[in-house]
């Protein structure tokens, strides 16, 4: 099976957020294809997607061409929502009604740094517990005060809702999802490949 992995981009967001878990699920199907040769299947497919079809620019300038808009994007198996600078998007109604109304669609939703407050906003982590970058702790906490805010978590598994710490934990709660998708032993080659000291445990 070839999970659909869609990884959203907006103005100022942050550069590893989006990039690291690109870079675990394309290597996690690189890898895979090397393992299995005899096989057309892949893993993963994975595309960006912006609120339009047009250039964004994350944190410190890198330009970035979404390969989707929220109007063209095919099936999303696995939604990523990355964090940065989140003001802007958490203001706008036409992108939490998105998440909302995908994340109803998908198989696993996730966020990674501040992209647990778009969650948030959407509903998606009512009764649930969740972690972000231990920067922002107590603001998510004061804005959404009855989610269950971890603290010193790499990540935080709810089943089809998974959030992440800051930035390069983005990294070890996708190597995670690797291993809940396919199986151990592609997380553990994938993360030797990437020679990323994967932290196994939330």
């Amino acid at each position: 099976m070839t999970y659909s992995v869609c990884i959203f981009v907006f103005d100022n967001v942050e550069v590893l957020d989006f990039a690291g878990p690109y870079e675990v699920f394309t290597t996690a199907s690189r890898v895979y294809g090397k393992q299995n040769l005899l096989s057309s299947v892949t893993p993963f497919e994975v595309f960006t997607i912006g609120k339009i079809k047009e250039s964004v620019r994350a944190r410190a300038g890198l330009k970035i061409d979404p390969d989707f808009d929220f109007k063209t994007h095919p099936k999303i198996d696995v939604l990523l929502i990355p964090g940065g600078v989140i003001t802007e998007a958490l203001k706008d109604a036409s992108v939490i009604n998105w998440i909302a109304s995908i994340s109803k669609q998908t198989k696993l939703t996730a966020s990674i740094c501040t992209g647990a407050f778009l969650l948030a906003k959407a509903g998606l982590l009512e009764g649930k517990s969740a972690t972000t970058h231990w920067e922002d702790i107590e603001d998510l906490r004061v804005m959404f005060p009855h989610l269950d805010v971890k603290e010193q978590m790499r990540w935080v598994d709810e089943g089809s809702i998974v959030t992440s710490a800051g930035i390069s934990a983005g990294i070890d709660m996708s190597l995670h999802l690797v291993e809940r998708l396919v199986n151990r032993d592609l997380a553990l080659h994938t993360a030797r490949q990437m020679e990323f000291d994967w932290t196994e445990n939330g």
